[in-house]
Order: structure tokens, then C-alpha cells, then sequence
């Protein structure tokens, strides 16, 4: 007598879905990504003020974050429904075509984040409270 064991959760074909309709969005972020992106250089090479950067490269980071969102989602997705609860199809979705160029996407957001973070934002002096 052979004992089946059920092929996915349900729960992972819920995620499934839900991030195959939040990836459908990653195209119109990362032209987001790119207009944000550009305006931070527009402004670098006018040299505006501080505060005029600083507005910049948290909307350009809030910009990152949402496609880096968008990106992960897409990845899961194309991994597979599987991918959800094994580790082992997770790994083996990553070495094929679709889930390395996923991947590699996802990799290119995080740095570009974390560029941005350390060195994009500049630092602004919290203003100090006078002295009653």
C-alpha cells in the first residue's frame, strides 16, 4: 500500500497567486524606479540643496523597495507553486533560465537599494530646539 502525501498546501497556491498579480505590476515600477532614478541625477548635476536631494533619494528608495517587492514576487511565481513548501524545488527552480534571470534581478535591486541607502540619502542635521 503506498501513502500520497498532498502535492502543494493550500496556503501555497494562495501565495502563488497572490504574487503572480502583485508581479504583473513590475514593469510600470521599474519605469517608476527609472524616473526617480533620473530626477536624483537631474538634481546631483544642479546642485541643489540638501534638502531637495534628500526628498529625492527616499522617494527613489520607496521606488526601489516597491519594485524589489514587485521583483520577489515574480521570482516565487516562477519558481512554481512547489517552490513554496520545498526547499529542494526552490533551488532547482533557481537554475533554470526563468528563475536565474529572476534572481539576478532581484540581486541588481537589493544593490542598487543598498547604494542608495548608504550613499544616495544625504544627511540632513535634524534641526536643534532653542534654548529657553
Amino acid at each position: 500500500m503506498a501513502f500520497f502525501r498532498p502535492r502543494v498546501s493550500r496556503e501555497a497556491e494562495v501565495r502563488y497567486h497572490a504574487d503572480q498579480e502583485i508581479s504583473k505590476s513590475f514593469p510600470e515600477l521599474l519605469d517608476k524606479v527609472r524616473q526617480a532614478e533620473q530626477l536624483l541625477r537631474d538634481l546631483r548635476a544642479a546642485d541643489a540643496d540638501e534638502i531637495e536631494l534628500l526628498a529625492a533619494g527616499q522617494a527613489f528608495d520607496k521606488a526601489l523597495t516597491d519594485a524589489l517587492r514587485a521583483a520577489e514576487s515574480g521570482q516565487r511565481a516562477t519558481f512554481g507553486v512547489k517552490a513554496y513548501d520545498d526547499r529542494i524545488a526552490r533551488r532547482k527552480a533557481k537554475a533554470t533560465p526563468d528563475g536565474a534571470l529572476w534572481t539576478s534581478e532581484v540581486e541588481r535591486l537589493r544593490t542598487l537599494r543598498e547604494d542608495n541607502r548608504l550613499w544616495g540619502i544625504p544627511r540632513v542635521p535634524r534641526p536643534v530646539p532653542a534654548a529657553r
